[in-house]
């Protein structure tokens, strides 16, 4: 949901703060039957935006959590960049995600757990940190990891157990 951008967001004062808003997307897209990934952009100490994976939803490959939250934090700010902003992830950012956080030239990126199928940023490649690019972001990981990977484990747990269910083969 965007909010007016002269309207304050959530007050943010730490990584388990922020991650604990993230994580609460994280649960939306959960009941919406999506990959559990929430995000959000604090700019200023106070959150501007959210999101949370619709890939489904929407049809729509390319709405991952960071993309929809930052999508939504340009759009408030009026500008393509988000200059010393904080993005908040349960789960670390693939190449697309890592690419659109780098070229909005966000300062930090915090996640919770990392990806080792597709993640850009540590496990597979490292777009945030690359020194070969001309932005790079600040990283931190860990924060709520075990509340994270719980709610991922319990989505794909779901998923094999309806597939199990519905295949009359077994």
């Amino acid at each position: 949901m965007q909010r007016d951008a002269r309207e304050p967001g959530e007050l943010v004062q730490s990584d388990d703060e922020g991650m604990a808003l993230a994580l609460a997307e994280a649960h939306a897209a959960f009941a919406l039957d999506e990959v559990p990934v929430g995000a959000i952009v604090v700019l200023d100490g106070r959150v501007l935006a959210r999101g949370h994976n619709r890939t489904r939803s929407d049809c729509d490959p390319t709405a991952h959590a960071e993309v929809l939250a930052v999508r939504r934090a340009a759009a408030l700010v009026g500008a393509q960049r988000l200059v010393g902003a904080t993005v908040y992830t349960t789960v670390e950012p693939c190449f697309m995600c890592a690419g659109a956080l780098s070229h909005a030239r966000v300062a930090r990126v915090v996640w919770a757990v990392r990806d080792p199928k597709f993640g850009g940023a540590v496990s597979l490649g490292s777009v945030l940190t690359d020194p070969r690019m001309n932005h790079r972001c600040e990283i931190a990981e860990g924060a709520r990891a075990d509340e994270v990977r719980a709610l991922m484990r319990r989505f794909f747990e779901d998923k094999r157990r309806k597939a199990r269910e519905s295949d009359p083969a077994e």
